[in-house]
């Protein structure tokens, strides 16, 4: 399938992107992170999208995997009310923080933050650290 987006067409493989958003709003789902440390690279390097375009789309995507699952937890009693309202203050400030400084700092540097970021939670979740 062809996609255009601020004038450049990409062409992307729909069935591998359905099949990866799939499988990943599963995994998310059951260990509790929001998706985007397998997202981002589903739609990089397996769709071949920019990151200008991946870093919007990534996010609207799990937005609705992140509000299904929470509201699943939330039925089984896997939900801290406080806690919650702890962080949204921050994850609202992060979310307006964040875009601001990505578009004054190269997208190759933006990678290799990403690229530390995952290497990071895969040590923690292999419990090395």
């Amino acid at each position: 399938m062809r996609v255009e987006f601020w004038g450049q067409e990409f062409k992307v493989n729909v069935v591998l992107g359905c099949a990866g958003s799939f499988l990943i709003a599963i995994v998310s789902s059951m260990f509790g992170f929001g998706g985007g440390p397998f997202m981002v690279p589903l739609l990089t390097v397996g769709l071949g999208l920019p990151m200008y375009v991946v870093v919007g789309s990534s996010l609207l995507s799990i937005f609705f995997n992140t509000l299904m699952g929470t509201a699943r937890h939330y039925q089984f009693g896997n939900f801290d009310p406080l806690f919650f309202l702890m962080m949204f203050p921050a994850a609202i400030l992060g979310g307006y923080i964040g875009p601001q400084i990505a578009k004054r700092v190269s997208p190759v540097i933006v990678k290799r933050v990403a690229v530390a970021g995952l290497v990071l939670l895969a040590l923690n979740l292999l419990g090395v650290y």
